[in-house]
């Protein structure tokens, strides 16, 4: 759902980089209280996951295919706040590196594609999180329908902001069912794969789940030959569960992986908003790329040529740019709440 320059007029494209500005601005403030000694290590990968994934194109229809948006992920994975802005870093660096979304788009990708599934993912999970058992099973079945919700969720949102701003004249309604009902489908995939990878971490590592706060495997006892949960107690130190390194390699080669080989065998067919925008006629308009001369370009690396080594070197690339850039951004703000909340200060406050 990568808008290009020229689909949204340039008033309307300032307006929503405002917006994206300033949701930014307010995660970033909200992202200190997020990112403890569980999730900061954690976030610059996750980000570096949702780029790697979003080249793994899947068919959803006759001719169209879809990607993972990742906003769902993100939100329940290190929280609302830290998602927009793993998003917003994997959007920055698609624009930028790889001429995937406009630059002066940038702010509508913002908006749709990071704020609006971050925060309809979020309230979708945590609403059936209050009233679902609090068990491994409901936070994976709670992703599922938070992702499943956010992709046409992010589907409506393009059509209204197109409604408002659009620079080719075509029919809103048509556009809003063709877009809504190929993204219904690739909501789909979205949900598949936020369960998969929300259940794998939650299985392994639940105190490293933003979204699964609090939950905890019980201690079994084996009774007269039969295991049995023991009475509750206080939860293990989180030191006792191991360190974030093993998640952390695993994610970081997971990610390097489908980047750098799986990606080859993705689908080819344009994806919904590129073909509803083909067969609407709405990418009559669209403008040369910014970074159409980048090295990068396509997802692919100037010069080599062959295919497949091409794509695979700009994925592992793209991977290790968005991992570093965004655990510098993650970090950051982490040392930044260490120093606001340091003895000193505290000791002042009293």
């Amino acid at each position: 759902m990568h808008v290009p320059d020229g689909f949204i007029n340039a008033p309307v494209s300032a307006a929503a980089g405002v917006v994206a500005a300033g949701a930014v601005a307010v995660s970033l403030r909200g992202a200190r209280r997020e990112l403890d000694e569980r999730t900061a290590p954690l976030a610059g990968l996750v980000a570096a996951f949702i780029f790697a994934v979003q080249m793994l194109n899947f068919p959803v229809a006759a001719g169209t295919s879809g990607h993972l948006l990742g906003g769902a992920l993100a939100a329940i994975l290190v929280g609302p706040y830290t998602g927009v802005l793993c998003v917003s870093v994997v959007l920055l660096m698609q624009g930028v590196l790889f001429a995937d979304g406009g630059l002066t788009a940038l702010g509508v990708n913002i908006t749709d594609m990071a704020i609006t599934t971050t925060v309809v993912a979020y309230l979708v999970f945590r609403g059936l999180v209050k009233v679902l058992p609090r068990t491994r099973r409901s936070i994976t079945a709670a992703s599922f329908a938070a992702a499943l919700l956010s992709v046409p969720a992010a589907a409506v949102v393009f059509t209204l902001i197109y409604a408002i701003g659009g620079t080719t004249d075509v029919s809103i309604g048509k556009v809003a069912t063709a877009m809504v009902g190929v993204h219904v489908l690739i909501g789909i995939g979205e949900a598949v794969i936020t369960a998969l990878t929300v259940g794998a971490v939650v299985a392994v590592r639940p105190d490293l789940v933003y979204g699964a706060r609090g939950l905890h495997r019980p201690l079994k006892l084996r009774v007269a030959g039969e295991l049995v949960d023991a009475p509750d107690t206080a939860p293990a130190p989180v030191a006792a569960r191991g360190s974030h390194r093993k998640v952390w390699i695993t994610g970081l080669v997971t990610s390097l992986v489908l980047a750098g080989f799986v990606s080859f065998y993705a689908s080819a067919n344009p994806d919904g908003l590129e073909k509803v925008a083909h067969d609407k006629g709405i990418d009559k308009t669209t403008e040369k790329h910014a970074s159409d001369g980048s090295p990068l370009a396509g997802y692919g690396v100037k010069d080599v040529g062959d295919a497949r080594l091409s794509g695979g070197l700009a994925g592992v690339i793209g991977v290790g740019v968005t991992v570093v850039a965004g655990s510098g951004i993650f970090w950051a703000l982490r040392r930044r709440r260490s120093a606001d909340t340091s003895p000193s200060q505290i000791t002042e406050t009293v």
